[in-house]
């Protein structure tokens, strides 16, 4: 057998019998020739210590650039991607052509093996049961959810126990603040029944953003004073350092597949109001926790007990109302009844409604609003507010700065323009205003922007002396009520003839 066909398994064998037995006997023994074992006498290196290391097949395309030009690169700039390098090496060097691109990148890789910098190491944490509970906010923009068949700008707050993986998502439609995450946290432990001793959070970069120093003290102790009042610890991780709140962050894509798969089940992503959509996250979420239902049985008994009562998950303004009807709050007007014209109003403002008190009496609630994405001025507005005003006044319809959001339903606005269009100014704002009042005072708002929509598709004017007529109760259906009174002496029968003699 020649040697060259022996493996390095017999040369180990052969060595080993070698020190008790004589070449032939040691050969035999590892299965190879006597010959074979007087020419490893003469070269005892194993078979694959003798094999020449492999040449190149064809020449380097590297070799006369690779440390002159890329390793000054790699050096300069330790996190450039090999791509850039790949492009400004052709820019320098076009007649390398597009084929060195994967010979560049392993050259890179090798490189940064020996040479490149340090890199940051994960290291993985053992969790007890009942010590941390994590929250962040994530967008939720690509799954494209509408509201009606209106887009729902919106995040989700995301809580989540490190230890057996309870979850928790409440919609969130502004940005990340501290109501918003006081009012997903409060849900949170009031689902799950008790609180951890630590709560962990992002560097809440977000919440922070545009607000002066006074502002951000004042939202810090807010944060710390909330966590205190359920017994938590407050943390956060470094500003950039996702990882270090790893065990929600990595939870969010779960999350967000999970809601868009069930979309797709669904058929469609649009809801009829919020409350629908919420009812929608809440059973995801649900579904996802009960799948660690054993291991969040077991973590509820060493988490601490809840307070008596939740605490304050708004925040408490100051505003005047202006002689405009409304005042204006984070860069958003709103309407109120003009009777409060010139008072000092107590406004609790919440994620997604604003609480009105005059002292402590509560006097209405108003959906919140938000300032556009480029900081322009938005509007709430409800007609109720100001049609009594507007009805002496109907010419003020015409350039109003919230007009369009005077409209409660788009038939009402479709109807506007179109009045516009086929009648002058002044009558076409007095027959707007009318239609108004006339969905205020008959509380008909809905089945009059139907009218309006059926009339606008036929191509006819809103005939008001119809609509009036349609929406007015019918004299013939209106019963009439006679009341018939009894005699006081009917009364007396109730009680007995001796009690009336006895009470005389």
């Amino acid at each position: 057998m020649p040697g060259r066909h022996i493996t390095d398994h017999q040369m180990r064998l052969y060595m080993k019998y070698r020190q008790t037995d004589s070449p032939p006997v040691a050969a035999a023994k590892a299965s190879f020739s006597t010959s074979t074992a007087y020419r490893i006498e003469k070269d005892r290196r194993l078979p694959s210590q003798k094999k020449a290391p492999r040449g190149r097949r064809r020449p380097d395309p590297l070799a006369r650039v690779f440390e002159t030009d890329i390793v000054p690169m790699l050096k300069a700039a330790p996190g450039v991607r090999p791509v850039t390098i790949f492009e400004e090496l052709l820019r320098r060097h076009p007649e390398l052509g597009a084929g060195i691109r994967r010979t560049l990148e392993r050259r890179i890789r090798a490189w940064r093996a020996i040479h490149g910098e340090e890199q940051e190491v994960i290291f993985r944490q053992t969790h007890e049961p009942g010590q941390r509970g994590l929250s962040d906010f994530t967008d939720m923009g690509e799954l494209g959810v509408t509201i009606a068949g209106v887009p729902l700008d919106h995040r989700l707050y995301h809580f989540r126990l490190a230890y057996s993986g309870f979850e928790h998502a409440h919609v969130v439609l502004g940005g990340e603040s501290f109501v918003a995450l006081a009012e997903g946290l409060q849900n949170a432990l009031w689902s799950l029944g008790g609180a951890p001793r630590e709560h962990r959070t992002d560097s809440l970069s977000a919440a922070f953003c545009n607000l002066d120093r006074d502002a951000k003290d004042d939202l810090t102790r807010r944060y710390e004073d909330l966590c205190a009042h359920y017994g938590m610890r407050p943390s956060r991780n470094n500003r950039g350092i996702a990882h270090e709140n790893g065990a929600i962050e990595s939870s969010h894509g779960h999350l967000k597949r999970a809601i868009g798969d069930a979309l797709l089940l669904r058929g469609t992503a649009d809801f009829d109001d919020l409350a629908a959509y919420r009812g929608f996250i809440d059973e995801i979420a649900s579904r996802r926790s009960a799948r660690n239902a054993k291991r969040i049985d077991s973590e509820r008994s060493a988490l601490q007990d809840l307070p008596d009562r939740r605490t304050s998950d708004y925040e408490e303004v100051i505003v005047h109302v202006t002689s405009s009807g409304g005042f204006t709050l984070r860069k958003v007007f709103y309407t109120v009844p003009s009777r409060l014209i010139g008072h000092r109003l107590r406004v609790r403002l919440y994620d997604d409604h604003l609480d009105v008190f005059v002292g402590g009496t509560h006097l209405l609630t108003l959906p919140r609003g938000r300032p556009h994405p480029n900081g322009k001025h938005d509007q709430v507005v409800d007609y109720r507010h100001v049609i009594h005003s507007l009805r002496r006044k109907p010419m003020a319809l015409l350039n109003l700065v919230y007009r369009d959001q005077l409209f409660p339903r788009e038939a009402y606005r479709r109807a506007f323009d179109v009045l516009r269009k086929r009648l002058p100014d002044k009558k076409a704002c007095r027959i707007m205003v009318d239609l108004l009042a006339l969905a205020h005072e008959r509380g008909c708002e809905a089945e009059l922007a139907n009218q309006l929509t059926a009339d606008l598709n036929a191509g006819r004017l809103p005939d008001l002396n119809r609509l009036r007529t349609h929406f007015a109760p019918d004299p013939a259906q209106v019963p009439n009520v006679v009341v018939r009174l009894a005699p006081l002496a009917t009364y007396e029968c109730l009680i007995g003839t001796a009690e009336i003699g006895g009470a005389a």
